[in-house]
């Protein structure tokens, strides 16, 4: 469950005391102690401020007994919890053949690295799996190195890549970088991201924002002449798709100074955006792509480093070495995700879903003078919460507000940047009640626009 952390007690809104509240049953609090004795404590994880009894479909349930639609699922439940052909596929993989080593191949993760190359665009058809996103990751940041001679990466600030020493570097997030005594890897440069509105290199209009931003992406990689990988979502996940012809242009700045393009998809793919990769929507095929999160279909993590064929050049260093890189069960269950998203028309069905939540979305703009933004792809999108359009100052506090309303309402979400309610419902979500979640989402926002 996505949880607000606030700054002090004084901040609370009547919505949160009431869902607070709900907290004080003797299962939740003993639960929580003992999780806070146990796991070392970090930013937006442990201590937690409630427990998870069960999740099934769409739903999570804590130990209170209350039930959310969950709208946020940490982006692996595509295809909703618990999905009863996985947990088959999963459970006839165990009999059949529980682990391989790793100098031992197996039919499922073949299958597998077959199955997503067929998929990727291009020529991507070489894969690694490994047993998270950061560390998929880490292998595309290797394989850049071995490929170009060199080091040096260009990302987005404020982007997440995954925690891991590497991915943490090419990573613009604060929360993953403070807090480390020393630097972080050498040579992991970052230029402001494209923007929603009001550029950070003072442009008014998303266009102008693309254009300058791909303008800065051209000229530090022409400036240095020595970068081995530009590393990015194609779609921020926050989220924040890019105008028209971003991509193009940052795709021919790459291939002007040697430089490889590697998309992160791990938040984005399999779907989530209307298509199967969220690059599809640009006609831009990167040299390497990253899947995971939902590759595993909510039960068991694997992720996959894609690459161009060409790329193979690294066979006489281990750029992943994973225990767990072709366990054949993980790969059953993300061979079986795949198979359950393209047998039921999930992406598809996320485009059309995807574009009546966007229109229903979009009229609070002329309800609300708080809403200075709906934006997404699919079914990943936000509604911008803001003290007012003209300036588009982010109002987290209301942002907050609205949180809780709908928590309290029975809807779990990411509030992204402190101010962007950021919802990605299953690609299994019935329509019915992704009305009802859009009537919360609305009802809350309007209630805290008055």
């Amino acid at each position: 469950m996505s949880i607000v952390h606030t700054e002090g007690e004084s901040n609370r809104s009547d919505a949160r005391e009431r869902w607070s509240a709900g907290l004080d049953d003797a299962r939740t609090q003993s639960l929580l102690r003992r999780d806070a004795a146990a796991f070392l404590h970090q930013s937006l994880s442990s201590p937690c401020l409630t427990a998870i009894a069960r999740a099934e479909g769409i739903w999570i349930e804590d130990t209170a007994g209350r039930r959310y639609m969950d709208f946020h699922g940490n982006s692996v439940h595509h295809i909703g919890y618990g999905h009863p052909r996985l947990k088959a596929a999963i459970a006839k993989q165990m009999d059949d053949l529980s682990f391989a080593p790793r100098r031992f191949t197996c039919e499922p993760a073949v299958e597998l690295a077959e199955t997503l190359a067929d998929l990727a665009p291009g020529d991507l058809g070489k894969v690694l799996f490994t047993t998270g996103g950061s560390d998929a990751v880490e292998v595309a940041l290797k394989l850049a190195r071995a490929a170009t001679g060199r080091f040096k990466t260009l990302s987005f600030w404020d982007a997440f890549h995954g925690a891991g020493f590497g991915a943490a570097s090419v990573g613009g997030e604060a929360t993953f970088r403070s807090g480390i005594a020393g630097p972080l890897l050498p040579g992991t440069e970052h230029v402001a991201p494209w923007a929603s509105h009001h550029c950070p290199y003072g442009t008014n209009s998303l266009e102008d924002s693309a254009r300058a931003c791909a303008s800065m992406i051209s000229y530090v990689l022409g400036r240095e002449g020595d970068f081995a990988a530009l590393v990015a979502e194609p779609m921020r996940a926050t989220p924040n798709p890019p105008a028209p012809g971003f991509w193009r242009a940052v795709r021919e700045a790459c291939d002007r100074h040697g430089t490889l393009l590697i998309f992160d998809e791990i938040p984005t793919g399999l779907g989530k955006t209307g298509r199967f990769f969220a690059s599809e929507h640009d006609g831009v095929t990167p040299d390497i792509l990253v899947v995971g999160k939902a590759l595993g279909g909510g039960i068991l993590p694997i992720a996959a480093c894609i690459a161009r064929r060409d790329l193979d050049v690294a066979g006489d260093y281990a750029i992943g070495h994973y225990t767990h890189e072709k366990n054949p069960v993980t790969a059953r269950a993300a061979l079986t995700t795949i198979a359950i998203i393209r047998d039921d028309g999930l992406v598809e069905r996320a485009a059309e879903f995807g574009a009546h939540a966007l229109g229903r979305m979009g009229e609070l703009m002329g309800r609300s003078a708080h809403v200075g933004d709906v934006r997404g792809r699919g079914l990943l999108f936000g509604v911008e919460i803001v003290t007012d359009r003209e300036s588009m100052a982010p109002d987290n506090a209301r942002a907050e507000r609205i949180y809780y309303r709908c928590l309290e309402a029975g809807l779990s979400f990411k509030i992204s940047q402190g101010n962007v309610l950021t919802l990605s419902p299953p690609l299994v979500i019935p329509r019915a009640d992704l009305d009802r979640a859009l009537t919360i989402v609305t009802d809350a926002v309007l209630e805290e626009s008055r």
